[in-house]
């Protein structure tokens, strides 16, 4: 039976029982649970398993160091869901211990599996809202990278502090302007849209494409900003009207 074909009262019995499972095999340096939860097909029993790492990681100290080993004992495995639930459990450290999981991460973006690769994105927005400092400065290593989509996997990875914080990545995603695969100056536009309609965000992402030379690129940008506006209207600071005026106003580098 499925995680969400249970009762909430069931739900919760099962949680329990996999935190508890999980510490026990960490405390006897063992992985019987732990493979049997990080390979289960459903992805709320895997998201149970790799938020229980972060709890026993934070909770109990002196297992850190076995949890980092058993990680990646369990990261050398075939099994592409075992893979990516070793990632997304490092990204729960990584919020506050990056050093600690920065190999996983170098590794995990050059999977062979999407699932796995993906999870490193999952992983670089949940750490890089939470810890900014040091993933920012690891993901910048990457936005030169030859491979496409390694630049594109970082510039989608860093899009969530951006949401709250565009002045921390925009230097970052203006290195990815003049790059010449669509797929990843789709992205980049993509992501420009997504840090620009909270509040105070538009003001500061208009600020910095103004020191942008790629004109072609920055005006799709403003169009998805526009866009973006009215898609999300319910959430966005601005009316997509307001966001037109502010922009007309404000950008200066129109041909």
């Amino acid at each position: 039976m499925a995680f969400y074909d249970l009762t909430k009262e069931e739900r919760n019995k099962l949680v329990k029982k996999i935190n508890q499972e999980i510490e026990a095999d960490l405390s006897l340096d063992q992985n019987r649970s732990l493979i049997n939860y990080f390979s289960d097909e459903d992805t709320y029993i895997r998201k149970t398993g790799y938020l229980a790492i972060g709890k026993i990681f934070y909770a109990r100290p002196e297992l850190q160091s076995r949890i980092v080993s058993t990680l990646k004992a369990l990261f050398q495995s075939d099994n592409e869901l075992i893979r990516q639930t070793v990632i997304n459990a490092a990204g729960e450290i990584g919020k506050f211990h990056f050093d600690k999981v920065q190999a996983f991460m170098d590794k995990g973006l050059f999977d062979d599996h999407h699932r796995v690769r993906n999870a490193v994105i999952g992983s670089i927005k949940k750490m890089g809202e939470r810890n900014p400092e040091p993933v920012l400065a690891w993901a910048k290593s990457y936005l030169k990278h030859p491979d496409k989509e390694i630049r594109r996997e970082i510039c989608h990875g860093i899009e969530l502090r951006g949401r709250t914080h565009p002045q921390d990545i925009l230097p970052l995603l203006k290195q990815l302007e003049h790059d010449e695969t669509k797929r990843v100056t789709d992205t980049l536009i993509h992501v420009l849209g997504q840090i620009a309609y909270k509040k105070g965000c538009l003001q500061t992402v208009v600020t910095h494409l103004n020191t942008w030379q790629n004109k072609d690129l920055v005006q799709k940008a403003l169009d998805e900003i526009v866009d973006v506006h009215e898609r999300y209207k319910k959430f966005a600071v601005l009316s997509q009207q307001e966001a037109i005026a502010y922009i007309d106003a404000n950008y200066e580098n129109k041909n």
